[in-house]
């Protein structure tokens, strides 16, 4: 089949104008003060907005109880 109206390489290239990948933003941690990315759980010290989401701590010991388990 051949293609009737085809678009111009300028048409093309217009549209694809907003196809390339942003920068990320990343933000100061309002607690440790460590980078994190917006909108997201801080990865130090595992909280969000000013309150405490995650227990890492809690977390770690899962972790290597799991792969000691997994070792034996």
């Amino acid at each position: 089949m051949v293609v009737r109206m085809r678009h111009t390489k300028s048409h093309t290239a217009n549209r694809r104008s907003h196809h390339a990948l942003k920068n990320t933003n990343f933000a100061k941690c309002e607690n440790c003060k460590e980078l994190k990315k917006g909108h997201t759980v801080c990865s130090a010290c595992g909280f969000y907005r000013g309150m405490k989401v995650l227990d890492l701590v809690k977390k770690t010991e899962k972790k290597q109880k799991k792969a000691k388990a997994k070792k034996a």
